[in-house]
């Protein structure tokens, strides 16, 4: 049991998000976000398959073949586009939906806190987008909100970190729509 490191991890990526959630407006979401992994559920098993490279989540699925602590958190916060699935009355089939863009921009910053505290000080702000692609997620992922993370992440890769957030505060968050973004 890794108590104390996991927590410090668990609250290192927090205050990343909560600070780019802040510098783009998202005040609220920034101040919730993640609270369910300390949560005994998450808690307990994050810190029996703490490592401080990746998520505990992966060890979870190597050791068992899944993850309660995952399956608990996807259900719990919105900025997961597993969050995001609901049976399509015409097909019967779950099917991903479009993220609302506070939440997919939430994403961007999950994301980016992620790569933050797993990578370090060898950080790069390509990394978010190249686990995005590596990742394969788009049969689960909704069209529009893989394009609009690709995009900010992108973005991110091209003009770094304060050029991505102005544009998410004055473009994305007053509702440009996306098609208009540039």
């Amino acid at each position: 049991m890794h108590l104390i490191k996991h927590f410090r991890t668990i609250t290192k990526h927090r205050h990343l998000v909560m600070r780019g959630c802040f510098r783009v407006g998202l005040y609220w979401q920034g101040l919730f976000h993640d609270l369910s992994k300390y949560s005994p559920s998450e808690f307990w098993q994050g810190a029996k398959y703490w490592q401080g490279t990746r998520s505990p989540n992966a060890g979870a699925r190597e050791d068992v073949g899944y993850s309660t602590a995952w399956m608990h958190h996807k259900g719990r916060n919105k900025h997961h586009y597993e969050y995001w699935t609901d049976l399509n009355p015409e097909t019967k089939q779950y099917e991903a939906v479009p993220m609302p863009t506070r939440y997919m921009v939430e994403s961007v910053m999950d994301r980016i806190a992620a790569c933050k505290t797993y990578h370090g000080s060898t950080y790069r702000d390509s990394d978010p987008l190249e686990y995005l692609l590596r990742a394969q997620e788009t049969p689960l992922l909704h069209k529009t909100t893989y394009e609009q993370l690709k995009f900010l992440l992108t973005k991110l890769q091209k003009e770094g970190e304060k050029a991505t957030f102005r544009y998410i505060r004055q473009v994305v968050l007053r509702g440009v729509p996306m098609e208009q973004w540039k």
